[in-house]
């Protein structure tokens, strides 16, 4: 058999990818259910199928690159003479010099499929004449979408364009975050060969949101107080993910302190959810006010305390 790299037309530099690339565009060619009556293309077809078999296997690969195996995939052996292993030993003839030394007289009209069963259908692999290899289908397909941080706590839908322009609405899941990849069965490229297609693999970036961040599955939450509403306490509106709820500051509540909003927060797996915390942030008037530094300089000397620092 000739080298692998000579009959799939690739570099020995080659990627798994162009490996691949080159097998299918052409296997597709001259595979032998579109030409039953060819017995070229079928030889083609088996020859390019031994050496996918050998260059589309990592394993098999490196064993050939470093001369463990030739280029039927069978161990080298001293005088070039191959051990023979596998279902294809069994299916050559045997004939024994004076030595008893076997060589390979002939194989049966299903070698011709034998190779390409082992390479899409593994060890137990199996294909008729006029079946399709068991095992093959199509190639993933990967794609990237982008979603607003209250679509992907809240769930959405997205319009993916898939080639060649095909349209596919995508549900995205509550809880989504970012990194996530969401498998579409069935929708990635169409096997050459006629086995089923692949999938499409829809990774997921979040966008970050002005007001809320997300912390496993808890969400935080800023929120300004007025210096009345800090010291008195005040009942005031606060947003979450699912619209404004009303939250009660106790008095004397400092800046910094965090209120828990149970069930809040990030949609969860079992059903559940997280919870939302607010953090309090004390907000004096933006311009000075004369009788509010008056007092404070009156209260502070009769009321002096320390804070950490």
């Amino acid at each position: 058999m000739r080298d692998p790299y000579d009959v799939l037309g690739v570099a020995r530099s080659a990627s798994p990818d162009e490996i691949k690339s080159a097998y299918r565009k052409q296997a597709k060619k001259c595979h032998p259910d579109l030409h039953r009556n060819d017995p070229k293309l079928a030889e083609r077809f088996k020859e390019l199928s031994q050496a996918y078999a050998i260059l589309g296997d990592e394993a098999q690969k490196t064993k050939f690159d470093s001369g463990e195996i030739g280029p039927d995939g069978n161990p080298r052996a001293p005088f070039g003479f191959g051990a023979g292993t596998g279902r294809s030993a069994r299916r050559r003839g045997r004939a024994q010099g004076p030595h008893h030394m076997d060589f390979e007289v002939g194989g049966g009209p299903d070698d011709l499929f034998e190779s390409f069963a082992d390479l899409f259908g593994g060890m137990g692999g199996r294909t008729g004449r006029r079946g399709r290899a068991a095992g093959s289908r199509g190639a993933d397909r990967k794609f990237q979408i982008e979603v607003d941080f209250l679509d992907a706590m809240g769930g959405a839908k997205r319009r993916l364009t898939l080639p060649p322009g095909r349209m596919l609405d995508v549900q995205i899941p509550p809880g989504v975050e970012t990194g996530r990849v969401i498998r579409l069965k069935g929708q990635g490229e169409a096997d050459p060969l006629g086995g089923p297609p692949g999938d499409a693999l829809i990774e997921v970036t979040v966008k970050p949101h002005p007001q809320f961040r997300r912390e496993g599955e808890d969400i935080h939450v800023e929120v300004p107080l007025t210096l009345a509403e800090a010291v008195l306490g005040a009942r005031i509106q606060v947003p979450t993910v699912d619209g404004p709820v009303s939250l009660t500051v106790p008095k004397g509540a400092n800046a910094g302190r965090l209120l828990r909003l149970k069930g809040k927060g990030v949609a969860k797996a079992d059903g559940g959810r997280g919870d939302q915390y607010v953090k309090l942030v004390v907000r004096l008037p933006e311009q000075p006010d004369e009788e509010l530094s008056r007092f404070v300089e009156k209260w502070a000397k009769s009321h002096p305390y320390e804070v950490g620092r």
